[in-house]
């Protein structure tokens, strides 16, 4: 069985890095919009562990995650594990 990696997403809340669509900061009134909507359809997951909300992680399940770390911090850690996953794959 293969492993999946895990992109940790702040306070010990980790997700599929697999299955991340987009990374994406909650500024803008769409973002804002699909926040709500997804409230509105029980597909809001909040893992800011009561902290102000600085990124939205949307899923391919069709889930929004919130997070309170950076969204540019948690491309970073994105970025990284798949780079890494084709660095071992190389060997």
């Amino acid at each position: 069985m293969e492993q999946q990696a895990l992109l940790n997403i702040g306070f010990g809340s980790s997700v599929v890095a697999e299955r991340v669509i987009a990374i994406v900061s909650p500024n803008s009134a769409p973002m804002k919009r699909l926040k709500d909507d997804a409230k509105d359809d029980k597909r809001l997951v909040d893992a800011t562990h009561g902290r102000r909300t600085r990124s939205i992680i949307v899923m391919d399940s069709n889930h929004v995650i919130l997070s309170a770390i950076q969204a540019e911090t948690i491309s970073q850690r994105y970025a990284q594990l798949r780079d890494g996953g084709k660095e071992e794959k190389a060997e």
